[in-house]
């Protein structure tokens, strides 16, 4: 949460999500824009249908998806797109 722009518009007055910087790797220290949604839950506390989103880049999808698998997580992984990121955004 930002306390800048509680208003709902950002710096100088701009609209939420205009100009924003691409959505980027959800891997520690990536900063690649995003190519790959993993979809994932938690079964001990998230209900059945709840996926959570972590987003990959096309060098660390494998890691990842590894990553939530060993653990029993990884439910499914999809392309990512920007016009995604405005919609991920707003909910």
């Amino acid at each position: 949460m930002n306390i800048f722009n509680l208003g709902g518009q950002g710096a100088a007055g701009q609209e939420p999500g205009r100009d924003a910087a691409p959505a980027v790797c959800s891997r520690k220290g990536c900063r690649s824009v995003a190519e790959w949604q993993l979809l994932w839950n938690n079964p001990r506390i998230h209900t059945p249908e709840r996926r959570k989103v972590w987003l990959s880049c096309g060098d660390h999808r494998e890691w990842l998806e590894n990553y939530l698998s060993t653990r029993g997580l990884w439910k499914e992984t999809l392309p990512f797109t920007a016009s995604e990121a405005a919609t991920n955004e707003a909910g």
